[in-house]
């Protein structure tokens, strides 16, 4: 079981992105890969939590430090080809939302042992 990353200290920006995926495959998960090792040398990442359903229906949530990290983000050359080959073949639709994150909470249960 994944566990969620590290809450930072707020304020931090997340950047949600919820998505359904095509029945295309190709190069997708390598591709995600890859764009998860990318956004973790990016300068202002903080980190990321994701989950797909078997539906195809997943989000996305990374979290920057501020919102030039987010622009800076966008702007890498490597992202944006592979955002332009997600609207061409892997997502059959998508929504962003960049939000301002000025609380956090976590909690963990005690190990049961």
């Amino acid at each position: 079981m994944t566990q969620p990353t590290p809450l930072p200290t707020p304020p931090y920006y997340a950047v949600i992105f919820n998505s359904t995926r095509t029945s295309t495959v190709t190069d997708y998960a390598e591709r995600s890969e890859r764009m998860m090792e990318l956004a973790a040398e990016q300068p202002g990442f903080l980190g990321v939590d994701s989950a797909r359903g078997a539906d195809g229906f997943g989000i996305t949530v990374s979290y920057w430090r501020d919102e030039e990290s987010i622009k800076a983000w966008r702007e890498e050359a490597e992202h944006a080809a592979a955002r332009a080959d997600g609207r061409a073949q892997w997502y059959g639709s998508y929504t962003l939302h960049v939000a301002k994150v000025e609380r956090a909470y976590d909690f963990t249960a005690p190990s049961a042992e």
